[in-house]
Parts: C-alpha cells; sequence; structure tokens
C-alpha cells in the first residue's frame, strides 16, 4: 500500500503529463486578507504544487483593512475571466467580511474548493481522503464509517461523500456521549476524526484491528510539534501520518479539481 506522500508525487506526476500539452497553463486564483500562520504555509503548498505540477497558482493577498466591497470586486473579476479556472478564498476572513456573500460570487464551475452548494466538485479533503482510500483498494460498499466532527469543510461533506459510496455512516459530535463513542467506534471499518482535539482518540477507545483511521486533526502539542487527534500506534490496519497526512491529499484534490475546472471550460 501506498503512503499519502508516496500517492500524491505519483498523482502529480499524472496531473503534469495531462497539463503537459494544453494550449495555457491551468491557472488558479488564490484570495487572502491578512495574514495566519496556518493559511500562509498552507498557500505556499499549493503555489509549490501548482508549479511543480505545470499549473499557475496567482496569490492575491490583500491587508486588514480590506472592505467587503473591494473584495467582492476582486473576486468577482476574477469570475468572468476566461484565463482564470478555479478561483478559492483562505479562511478565515477578517469578521467585517461576510464568507457567505463572497463565496456566493464565485461561479459554481470556478468553484474549486468545493464549498457551494451545488458545487461540481468534490470539498477537498473529502475527496483527497476518498480517491486515496480506493486507490489502496479499500472496500466501502456496506461497510461502517464513523466520522468525528460535523463541520461543512470536512465533517459533514465527508458524510456526504461515503453514503455515496453505500457505506452505513455515523457523525460523532460534542453532544454525543462517550458510551455512543465507544460503541460506533469500536464497530467501524473506516474512522475519520476531524475534531482538532490532540490525541482525543486515545486508549479509552477500542478498534477493529482491521479499522482504518484517518486523522484530519492538526494541533500543536506543548513540544512545538503538530500532532493528530488520534494517538499514534493504535493496533488497526492503517493509521494515517500527523504530519505528512491528510494535508497532502487535500492539496492534491485541490490541483486535480483545477485540472478538471480546466477541461471543463476548454472542451
Amino acid at each position: 500500500m501506498e503512503t499519502m506522500k508516496e500517492y500524491a508525487a505519483r498523482r502529480k506526476k499524472e496531473l503534469s503529463a495531462l497539463a503537459s500539452p494544453c494550449l495555457r497553463k491551468p491557472t488558479l486564483s488564490i484570495f487572502q486578507v491578512g495574514h495566519d500562520a496556518g493559511s500562509d504555509a498552507y498557500i505556499k503548498g499549493k503555489i509549490k504544487d501548482a508549479a511543480e505540477i505545470g499549473f499557475l497558482a496567482i496569490h492575491r493577498w490583500f491587508d486588514e483593512t480590506t472592505s467587503e466591497g473591494e473584495l467582492l470586486a476582486a473576486v468577482e473579476k476574477d469570475a468572468i475571466d476566461e484565463g482564470i479556472d478555479g478561483i478559492i478564498v483562505q479562511l478565515p476572513l477578517p469578521k467585517t467580511i461576510d464568507e457567505s456573500r463572497i463565496s456566493k460570487s464565485i461561479p459554481l464551475e470556478k468553484d474549486v474548493d468545493g464549498f457551494i452548494f451545488d458545487s461540481p466538485y468534490w470539498p477537498c479533503t473529502p475527496k483527497g481522503i476518498v480517491d486515496y482510500l480506493a486507490a489502496a483498494g479499500f472496500d466501502f460498499r456496506g461497510k461502517n464509517a464513523t466520522v468525528l466532527g460535523r463541520s461543512n469543510i470536512v465533517g459533514k461533506p465527508m458524510a456526504r461523500i461515503l453514503l455515496s459510496k453505500d457505506m452505513n455512516v455515523t457523525v460523532l459530535h460534542s453532544k454525543t456521549s462517550e458510551d455512543d463513542k465507544r460503541f460506533y467506534l469500536a464497530h467501524a471499518d473506516l474512522v475519520v476524526s476531524a475534531i482538532g482535539r490532540l490525541g482525543y482518540l486515545d486508549g479509552r477507545f477500542d478498534f477493529k484491528k482491521s479499522a482504518y483511521l484517518i486523522d484530519v486533526g492538526i494541533n500543536r502539542g506543548e513540544d512545538g510539534k503538530l500532532h493528530g487527534d488520534i494517538l499514534p500506534g493504535r493496533d488497526v490496519a492503517y493509521q494515517s501520518p500527523v504530519p505528512g497526512g491528510v494535508g497532502l491529499l487535500t492539496r492534491l484534490a485541490l490541483m486535480e479539481n483545477v485540472y478538471e475546472a480546466y477541461s471543463r471550460r476548454n472542451k
């Protein structure tokens, strides 16, 4: 079984081969307001990925004093630009800017983040996870999946996509009892944790030895290093690493969506 790092590297090479004969580089426009350490690092990674593959990533940065109207006008300009295939707005945005209004200004065919209702693209993190599992030969149909977290970015779309793969899906959250969490986790063939709580899934919980544990959590510990939601070393068939795991799949999925957007617009 390929590691997530190996899989991402292979898929990037395949995307590069697809991009090579394109009449122009598939192009992504990235909007950011202000600075956030996590966002800065993620955008740097996106730009690096695009360059390696042969895509173009344009970083449109605005300072914290930028008004909602100014940002909206800039996004709407790229929305009608025939040279822009995909648009993403990096979160978080300042509280003075209505995130939903900005998102709604992105045409569905350019919503490569997959966050808008009825978007033709899967959200990047769930897409990256499902594509990786499929490539690894994971059997979805009729199996039990437990998703921890119900955010609009990971938890909810993850559950919807797994349902579309014919899994039996349970979503656990902050109001789920500890007894119920233990029950559903113990019966899960696939666990996806996206709650942002360092080492939350520890020795208190039992897992099937055949289970796959996918850790979306990124938490900085007292040691200054990054850690996941799941304590390392669980006795299971597969446990994804943190760092060097799902983040790579998320960035890869974004590049795949950008290429799909380019292909849709250049048939």
